[in-house]
């Protein structure tokens, strides 16, 4: 739908806690619609979320460092 947010890992092994987002270095790239499903939805199950997650996050590490985006050194 032409939006992009960045979607914060819901897991406690990346920062995860009551009241406290994970780290803003553990995000995926998605549109609202995407985050809205996979932080809300009730069509998922709490497996299927974390890899649809994990798969979103490695794409989007990937997309910023081959785009300059994000350096590695």
């Amino acid at each position: 739908d032409g939006t992009v947010c960045a979607a914060h890992s819901n897991q406690q092994r990346d920062g995860k806690g009551t009241g406290i987002k994970a780290s803003d270095a553990m995000v995926a790239s998605l549109c609202s619609k995407c985050h809205h499903e996979l932080d809300n939805g009730k069509d998922l199950s709490k497996d299927e979320r974390r890899e649809i997650w994990e798969l979103a996050h490695r794409l989007t590490i990937k997309h910023f460092i081959e785009h300059d985006m994000l350096v590695v050194k």
